[in-house]
């Protein structure tokens, strides 16, 4: 079974949802017939970090909304971090550009460690405050988690990788992607948020049980599901 994973490395929805998916994953007989790629998506291309404005203050200036409803939604957000185990520190997070991280993530991933420059990217942006726009940050974290730093230097100071990141965000597009995290499943089913883990096995014994078809994409969103997802708007809090 393979589950391609649209994201974004400052997604709140995206690290939750990524919990949940693991967790269920946990739970399902199969498992190890599984593989998950990550795809490039960025929430906002036009981002850019501003030294000496927080979070909230660039938030709440960027969509328009007042200072106490940002940190209020953001309070619910950390709570729905904490019940999958995740610490979200919002006091100290910086808004950042993620696309040279995107890329970095592209030549981890041609060297065997997309799953864990995901993760640790992920965690480094929500949990340890890292800018995750700056280039020798990328590359300290890189090194991390056993990537070559020189190299991943050579790639954050050039455009290379840029074409696949753009490729993934077009994909994206073309089948409807419209908030993130966004699952695809067997390149047959998607689902869009962080669902709860029960939605998560529901799937993979759907798509398990499945003879395979050609690939026609289909909601499997609940009908009367409450998620939660992040757009180019924001972050949906539903629960």
């Amino acid at each position: 079974m393979k589950i391609e994973v649209w994201s974004d490395f400052v997604c709140p929805f995206c690290y939750i949802g990524k919990r949940r998916l693991e967790s269920a994953m946990e739970k399902f007989p199969h498992r190890e017939n599984i593989t998950i790629e990550y795809k490039s998506y960025q929430l906002d291309p036009t981002a850019k970090h501003i030294p000496g404005k927080d979070f909230y203050e660039t938030f709440s200036e960027l969509k328009g909304m007042p200072l106490d409803q940002v940190k209020a939604m953001n309070q619910q957000v950390g709570q729905q971090a904490a019940s999958v185990g995740l610490t979200y520190n919002f006091d100290d997070m910086k808004y950042a550009n993620t696309f040279d991280a995107h890329r970095v993530a592209k030549y981890a991933e041609e060297n065997g460690k997309g799953k864990e420059i995901t993760e640790r990217f992920l965690h480094a942006y929500f949990t340890e405050s890292e800018l995750m726009s700056d280039r020798e940050t990328l590359t300290r974290l890189a090194g991390e988690v056993g990537l070559d730093k020189e190299k991943v230097h050579e790639v954050v100071n050039s455009d290379k990788y840029r074409n696949r990141v753009n490729e993934d965000i077009d994909v994206a597009r073309q089948i409807g992607v419209q908030g993130v995290p966004f699952f695809v499943f067997n390149e047959k089913y998607a689902i869009s948020g962080a669902q709860p883990e029960e939605v998560f096995l529901e799937v993979f014994e759907k798509v398990w049980e499945e003879e395979k078809e050609k690939p026609v994409l289909q909601s499997l969103n609940p009908k009367k599901s409450e998620t939660s997802y992040c757009t180019d708007d924001g972050c949906d809090v539903n629960n």
